[in-house]
């Protein structure tokens, strides 16, 4: 691993040579990876929908269990308590609030890895396994475009969608992140539009069907975007959809909430093939810590959220991405 902002140089000189690479940051923009040729590699395994090295990978293991060991409900009521004062005082309209859960498995990172359904995918063998559904950006033609999603339901509930897509509280925690993303996209492009707005996405998990909502933005970039690769992701991190309205002082405040740094969850991770890029926000974690395993996992906090339904879906979010 190596520092973020080499990590950012890196891109940029690659992205110049049209040279392919898969890139990391984390949360904190403290440090990265930056792997060339990484279709033929074995330090980090990666799958993005067809794309990766994920064929190296082989694994006979045959998992049995996955439980979770929750935060108590008084624990994170008191972390929400202190964001909902925050937001009342008009400094975060919307706020990404995460906990980390310890587990317990038989399921080996290599096997979550390889039997996942998501559509992003990393390992780093035996410190974490990542399996997430949230598209950071694609860029492709000229053409950049972000995925924020933002709201969660059971998908085995009678009417799930509807009751989703007309839920007040989710319906305005969406729109604050539409707003947010194109916010940041105009930073590093032109000509902004909403292309499809809250779509529903259903997710397969070891607990049943998940749906979520998201959105597809899109802008136009300079022709030669390719030059400063590095330099146009690291100017959209934090990912506007796990941080918070308005970015800094909401930074200030889960900081505040999470006592503790996140290191590569919620960070992003991306391949370049030499003429597009595709990148994942790192949602959907679990990390070895000091030889004890946790789930990582969040929620879009604002000032209309219900303490007992946000606990409820922090929790409900950590599964493994395939049916036992």
């Amino acid at each position: 691993m190596i520092k973020a902002e080499c990590v950012k140089s890196k891109m940029n000189i690659a992205g110049a040579k049209k040279s392919p690479f898969l890139f990391g940051f984390d949360y904190e923009l403290e440090k990265g990876f930056f792997i060339e040729d990484p279709l033929n590699q074995e330090t980090i395994f990666w799958r993005i929908g067809n794309k990766g090295n994920y064929k190296k990978l082989k694994t006979n293991d045959k998992g049995s269990f996955f439980r979770s060991i929750p935060i108590s409900k008084e624990a994170y009521n008191k972390k929400i308590a202190y964001i909902l004062e925050e937001q009342k005082k008009g400094n975060s309209f919307l706020l990404n609030l995460t906990i980390k859960t310890p587990i317990e498995t038989d399921f080996s990172f290599e096997e979550i890895f390889s039997k996942s359904n998501a559509p992003y995918n990393l390992l780093i063998p035996n410190k974490l396994v990542c399996f997430s559904p949230e598209i950071f950006i694609k860029i492709e033609k000229n053409i950049v475009s972000s995925y924020p999603m933002k709201g969660t339901i059971d998908g085995d509930i009678d009417n799930a969608e509807n009751i989703i897509l007309n839920d007040y509280k989710e319906s305005a925690e969406h729109y604050t992140i539409v707003d947010f993303i194109r916010n940041d996209l105009s930073r590093i492009s032109t000509n902004i539009d909403v292309e499809k707005l809250r779509y529903i996405d259903r997710l397969k998990t070891s607990k049943g069907d998940i749906l979520q909502v998201s959105s597809k933005i899109c802008g136009k970039l300079d022709p030669q975007w390719n030059e400063k690769i590095g330099d146009l992701i690291y100017e959209l991190l934090p990912a506007g959809s796990i941080s918070g309205a308005p970015k800094e002082s909401s930074l200030n405040i889960i900081r505040n909430a999470e006592q503790q740094k996140r290191g590569y969850y919620t960070g992003v991770f991306g391949y370049f093939d030499g003429e597009t890029l595709d990148s994942a926000v790192m949602i959907r974690f679990i990390e070895n810590d000091k030889d004890k395993l946790f789930f990582r996992s969040g929620g879009g906090v604002t000032i209309n959220s219900d303490p007992t339904k946000e606990y409820e879906e922090v929790i409900e979010k950590a599964y493994l991405p395939f049916n036992k």
